[in-house]
């Protein structure tokens, strides 16, 4: 009990002296005059409208609400000083282009739908209050009336008579059901299937949006229900037979996918830049319409800043809206359809949430370090989860304290709680990585209406986009203008993040070993970090489009206190 509160303590006081050391950045001198120039001009306002118009759409590429979502967003653009690229003039800073693509499959959008039981009065379930009941790629089912028969097995696939029944599980997936549809002549399915974190006993109505293949000869129709719809049908199961008359009007049309890609080029080092990545599909608010407008907003404000000469950017910084990881992959591997090469990407996705209402936490997810190895102390995954990496997944660089530092200097300020989770993925930032660009990732979790209909615009804050916009700029511009001079701020704020962090690492292993814990294991936990950090210090260069010596000794010397303060700690575990 003794050793665990000395433990504690010993981290509280850590954890002081870090935030102490947060207070006084290196990099205060460069950051502080762009968080004036952002606070006093980032309202929010045409982020939160912005949000308003797309999330009442259900949006996937090529469909009316992701095509409408890409020509607001041209709208605004042009209105905010961007010239379409084909009548840009190459004075112009400002441009943007919409790219188009033939899909490999059509598209698809939900019209209306309802199931009711035959003998009951209203809806179980109906598309005015529950957009996510039908599975994407339903086709239409027009008066559908079947019996309904419970699946609690695969078993009951083969020993049950399904033809010309609706089936329904709270147990199997609707891949395992819809073999009966295929072979045993089921007529549709309906399923059950919400993860504990959504709460569905609290949010009775809540409907996680759920897909199905498209096949163009073989057409088929599924309905997830609540957690009320559930409840209620099995309730009338167990009085005896049960049968639904199922309403589904949907559209599978082709279609083009669009692109929206603005770039801001840089005045001095035009073929570097920072890109910006949100996704316009998922049919939610804080998913992702919250992405969509807070990167429109951060987009119009850049460019009023720099019309106004209030502001200058070195490099190129680029925005980019379109299909969640295959829209930024593909912006990452067509290099011909781009100047400038990619020295940062960064993920908007779900970054507008009121979090009293929706419950989750405002996350940076970092680049891959060692707390995705060892998750460990305050480390902690989010309830989305990530596997364990290995020493040689690894993505060492300054990115992750960096974007920390400056948005914990945002939290301070308008009292807004900034936390960090390890890498899991699942986003915008994954392409960057996979490509050995330094990406991550900014968004909240845990949130009860994730994925599902309950993700509306009453879970949005837009102070909370006015807070991520504001940070995410300020990042931006700071490395975008960044110099010599910086870099050698940016050392010195690497080195204390390393410090820090290793002596946390030192006391956890010291207690690990305590309880038993093998102590080699330990060590390398710690010389892991360490290496981290110090190829993090290396990373700085980057910063420099050739070798300079004065940030060279900078990163040098910031490398020798490290090894120093490691040599220190090493012995003690």
């Amino acid at each position: 009990m003794n050793i665990h509160l000395k433990v504690v303590g010993t981290l509280f006081l850590l954890a002081l002296s870090i935030h102490s050391f947060a207070q006084k950045s290196p990099l205060a001198t460069v950051t502080d005059p762009y968080f004036d120039l952002v606070r006093s001009e980032f309202k929010g306002n045409e982020a939160y409208e912005t949000v308003a118009f797309v999330e009442q759409y259900w949006r996937i590429a090529g469909n009316t609400g992701f095509n409408n979502t890409v020509f607001r967003i041209a709208e605004k653009l042009e209105a905010a000083g961007y010239v379409l690229g084909e009548n840009a003039k190459d004075s112009d800073r400002f441009t943007y282009r919409i790219e188009t693509r033939k899909m490999d499959r059509p598209t698809w959008e939900p019209v209306t739908a309802s199931l009711k039981l035959v003998g009951s009065e209203g809806f179980l379930l109906s598309s005015e209050t529950n957009r996510n009941m039908v599975y994407q790629y339903s086709s239409s089912a027009d008066g559908v009336k079947g019996e309904v028969v419970y699946i609690e097995n695969k078993e009951d696939l083969s020993s049950k008579d399904l033809s010309g029944k609706i089936l329904f599980s709270d147990k199997l997936p609707y891949r395992t059901l819809q073999v009966a549809i295929k072979e045993k002549g089921a007529i549709g399915v309906l399923t059950y299937d919400l993860p504990g974190y959504l709460q569905p006993e609290k949010n009775i109505t809540s409907i996680q949006f759920r897909s199905l293949r498209y096949e163009a000869e073989q057409p088929a129709w599924a309905i997830a229900l609540s957690f009320e719809a559930k409840e209620k049908l099995k309730a009338e199961l167990a009085t005896g037979k049960v049968e639904v008359v199922v309403n589904i009007q949907t559209k599978i049309y082709e279609s083009e996918e669009l692109t929206v890609v603005a770039d801001v080029r840089g005045s001095d080092l035009p073929l570097e830049s920072l890109v910006f990545s949100a996704h316009i599909q998922e049919p939610g608010a804080n998913d992702n319409a919250t992405g969509v407008g807070t990167q429109l907003e951060m987009a119009m404000l850049t460019a009023d800043l720099m019309q106004k000469g209030k502001l200058d950017l070195k490099r190129t910084l680029t925005f980019l809206w379109g299909d969640e990881i295959i829209s930024t992959h593909r912006y990452i591997e067509e290099k011909e359809k781009r100047a400038a090469e990619i020295n940062w990407g960064i993920s908007l996705d779900m970054v507008g949430e009121n979090t009293d209402v929706t419950g989750g936490t405002f996350l940076i997810e970092k680049m891959p370090d060692p707390s995705a190895i060892w998750t460990r102390g305050e480390e902690k995954h989010s309830e989305w989860g990530g596997e364990p990496m290995t020493i040689d997944q690894m993505k060492p660089h300054y990115l992750n304290d960096f974007i920390i530092s400056t948005f914990e200097e945002q939290g301070k300020y308008a009292d807004w709680v900034v936390k960090t989770n390890p890498f899991e993925g699942g986003s915008d930032h994954t392409p960057f990585l996979h490509s050995d660009i330094p990406g991550l990732l900014l968004w909240h979790f845990t949130d009860q209406f994730y994925h599902t209909d309950n993700d509306r615009l009453d879970k949005v804050s837009q102070t909370t986009m006015v807070n991520v916009g504001t940070a995410a700029l300020v990042s931006a511009y700071t490395l975008l203008n960044a110099d010599v001079a910086t870099g050698g701020e940016l050392a010195e704020l690497i080195l204390g993040k390393a410090i820090a962090r290793l002596q946390i690492e030192s006391i956890l292993s010291k207690k690990a070993i305590a309880d038993g814990a093998d102590v080699t294991e330990q060590k390398l936990i710690l010389e892991t970090w360490k290496d981290w950090y110090m190829k993090s210090l290396d990373s700085i260069s980057d910063l420099s489009a050739e070798a300079d010596k004065d940030l060279d000794v900078s990163i040098k010397v910031a490398k020798r206190k490290l090894e120093a303060a490691y040599q220190t700690m090493k012995p003690a575990i």
